[in-house]
């Protein structure tokens, strides 16, 4: 069998992905990158792209021809490819369901060839409309209704994370999963409704700050770097696979509140809206009012817990500042 030499990760153009290339660029990995950049931008990995330990493959993962061999002669799998936004999701639940399944099922299949260890990444809008305060692991999931197209996305990485554990309980495949919660940082765009990046660039310019609803809903907001460094120490720990972690920050703030400090943090002169729902989206949208993590797990297992104050979030990423992490 051919020596294992690199770390294969899907999705490695787009926000998160990229972070994490350059996390394990920087301790010396060989990387390659499968993105077929509908979400990510080649931008995103220009320095990166310039080290020689480098490697990417513009590609579906269904249609890469050599993922048998890169998956068979990887270390570990990041899988990180997937739909982001959920105003892209709304307008294309269709290829969200289909192309989160299909493409997750090959990589898992490719990847329990060699037995080769996968993190795959999902999403704290699995735990759907539980009105629960904070949530945790092994919560019970309430998704809604099939009729608002809203849900897809949740729907697409909850079935994700059956086929995943599936592979780990009937094919002994080492996985490991990871629900992301909102994450935000340098490189993150606006384009697909991301909040956090929308409000800045409206600030930037004096531009009203639009807020969907009445404000109230509130969220977590983690810095992309400190998800890295939970998602490398997850990689670094066997004792975590067949495990599902939280990864995401515990200072809960509502989207008005985040419109203020956004504003106050930038010294902006923007007015703040607050537009209803059924004119931000289709009539019927759903959302969910609160979404804290429980992260006790993550730090039992990895000895680690994101903390970045909010305010020093929202300079950050206004600012495109690349902090760095002490590991």
């Amino acid at each position: 069998m051919k020596t294992k030499k690199h770390i294969l990760v899907t999705g490695g153009a787009g926000f998160i992905g990229s972070h994490l290339v350059e996390r394990l660029l920087d301790e010396g990995k060989t990387i390659v990158v499968i993105d077929d950049f509908s979400t990510g931008s080649r931008e995103n990995l220009r320095l990166p792209g310039k080290n020689s330990r480098l490697k990417i493959v513009r590609s579906k993962i269904s249609q890469c021809a050599g993922l048998p061999e890169l998956a068979a002669n990887a270390e570990f799998i990041f899988h990180l490819a997937a739909t982001v936004g959920v105003e892209l999701v709304v307008k294309s639940a269709l290829h969200v369901l289909e192309a989160s399944f299909n493409e997750t099922q090959i990589l898992l299949r490719a990847a329990s060839g060699n037995s080769t260890p996968l993190l795959l990444t999902s999403t704290s809008e699995v735990y759907g409309k539980s009105a629960k305060l904070e949530f945790g692991e092994d919560d019970d999931l309430l998704i809604g209704p099939p009729g608002q197209s809203r849900w897809s996305y949740a729907c697409s990485k909850l079935t994700d994370e059956f086929l995943a554990l599936a592979y780990a309980r009937e094919k002994k495949l080492p996985v490991t999963i990871a629900r992301l919660f909102n994450t935000v940082g340098p490189r993150q765009t606006g384009r697909y409704g991301m909040v956090l990046p929308r409000f800045i660039a409206a600030a930037e310019k004096n531009e009203p700050l639009k807020v969907f609803g009445d404000g109230a809903q509130s969220r977590c907001f983690c810095l992309v770097h400190d998800v890295v460094e939970a998602l490398v120490r997850l990689q670094d720990c066997p004792k975590a696979r067949g495990e599902i972690f939280n990864i995401g920050g515990t200072e809960e703030v509502s989207i008005l509140e985040l419109a203020r400090l956004v504003v106050a943090t930038l010294g902006s002169k923007s007015k703040i809206e607050l537009i209803p729902y059924d004119q931000a989206y289709a009539p019927g949208f759903d959302d969910m009012r609160r979404r804290r993590p429980l992260v006790e797990k993550l730090e039992h297992f990895v000895k680690f817990k994101p903390q970045t104050p909010l305010r020093e979030i929202i300079r950050l990423t206004a600012q495109q500042v690349w902090p760095t992490i002490k590991h």
